[in-house]
């Protein structure tokens, strides 16, 4: 059963195109489902019934699954009985009469177009520590990284030339692109009075040359937001909102914002759709 998982997976690799995140979310989705059926002596997928699929909900219930994870798995174990069924390794769809449960999401919190303009202008461009912060506030709006991973940033990783960003990570790195408002950003700090790192090649420094702490960038982020006249509480993570909204809002599909804000679940990147 497991070999016809793999089978899936290449399917919706060439003919899908879908992430490899995406990817591993149904491989994960189906194996569990194997697991319960596998459990119940069922080896064989067109011996699977909807009351087999029905009773699988039942334990993901009873184990605590979220009704957003729950959701999720019925919807990969539907798309993957219709391929069977397209293959021909099924002759009906089990997943026919069973209904995904009702999720209520609380829709994240985001800034607005206005907003994001106003506090990537309160830096001063006159200074060392100003273009600084100018270039670390439009990487934030502009590529969605985590703070966590702004500090982490060297400057070979940056591309001017070709306005990209290679965002490390210890699962899987990424690349991201970024427009010409990063660029002049970057480029100015880069070329203007910048603090040097004698240790290595971080990006983003303090005034004493050392790595930069999470806890240090936001409150330099607090602090223009203040400036700005921003009274909604800002979090870390409403760069990353506002980030994912704009791009489905510009044309971009979920999966390939999943890919540049590196979810390692599509349910996550699903939220940003209709807000």
């Amino acid at each position: 059963m497991r070999t016809v998982v793999e089978e899936f997976s290449i399917y919706l690799k060439n003919n899908k195109r879908k992430s490899e995140n995406t990817i591993m979310s149904y491989k994960r989705d189906l194996n569990s489902l194997i697991d319960f059926l596998e459990k119940n002596n069922i080896t064989s997928y067109d011996k699977v019934t909807s009351t087999n699929i029905n009773s699988y909900v039942l334990e993901m219930e009873k184990l605590g699954k979220s009704p957003a994870t729950i959701a999720r798995n019925i919807s990969s174990i539907n798309t993957f009985f219709r391929y069977l069924l397209v293959k021909g390794y099924v002759k009906g769809e089990p997943t026919e009469f069973v209904k995904a449960p009702k999720v209520s999401k609380k829709l994240p919190s985001v800034l607005s177009d206005s907003e994001i303009d106003r506090l990537v202008m309160q830096p001063n461009n006159k200074d060392a520590k100003g273009l600084r912060d100018k270039a670390m506030l439009e990487l934030l709006v502009s590529t969605g990284i985590r703070v966590s991973e702004l500090i982490n940033i060297e400057i070979s990783d940056v591309n001017l030339q070709l306005g990209y960003l290679v965002c490390k990570n210890e699962k899987k790195d990424r690349v991201i692109p970024f427009g010409n408002k990063v660029n002049v950003a970057l480029s100015r700090y880069l070329n203007e009075d910048r603090v040097e790192d004698a240790e290595g090649d971080l990006l983003f420094l303090n005034c004493f040359g050392k790595k930069m702490s999470r806890q240090g960038v936001w409150k330099i982020i607090k602090t223009y937001a203040k400036k700005a006249g921003i009274e909604k509480e800002i979090t870390p993570q409403m760069f990353r909102h506002s980030f994912g909204v704009n791009k489905i809002k510009s044309g971009k599909s979920v999966e390939e914002v999943q890919e540049m804000m590196g979810h390692t679940d599509i349910s996550s990147t699903s939220i940003y759709k209709g807000m």
